[in-house]
């Protein structure tokens, strides 16, 4: 499972583990769960960089027809893996 670290703004930074990714509409979301091993906290976050950005600028989805779209879609990926989602 790849790790990846965010550094928010003025926060400490943090690791979370890509559990599977997916684009949508030419937009790029990813799966992420604070635990590599066993149940953990997911959050799907939306990839809002620029082209030509250095760095990827991820956002939290919480609008929750988004959050439920791509929920659902990304239980059906995992689903082939035996991984559930508490959506």
């Amino acid at each position: 499972m790849e790790k990846i670290t965010f550094s928010p703004d003025g926060d400490q930074p943090v690791d979370f583990y890509v559990l599977e990714q997916t684009v949508i509409s030419a937009r790029n979301y990813i799966l992420v769960t604070d635990s590599e091993d066993g149940d953990g906290e997911a959050l799907i976050l939306r990839d809002d960089s620029q082209p030509g950005d250095e760095q990827a600028l991820y956002s939290i989805v919480d609008d929750d027809s988004e959050l439920r779209a791509v929920g659902e879609i990304f239980e059906k990926l995992l689903e082939e893996d035996g991984i559930d989602l508490d959506l």
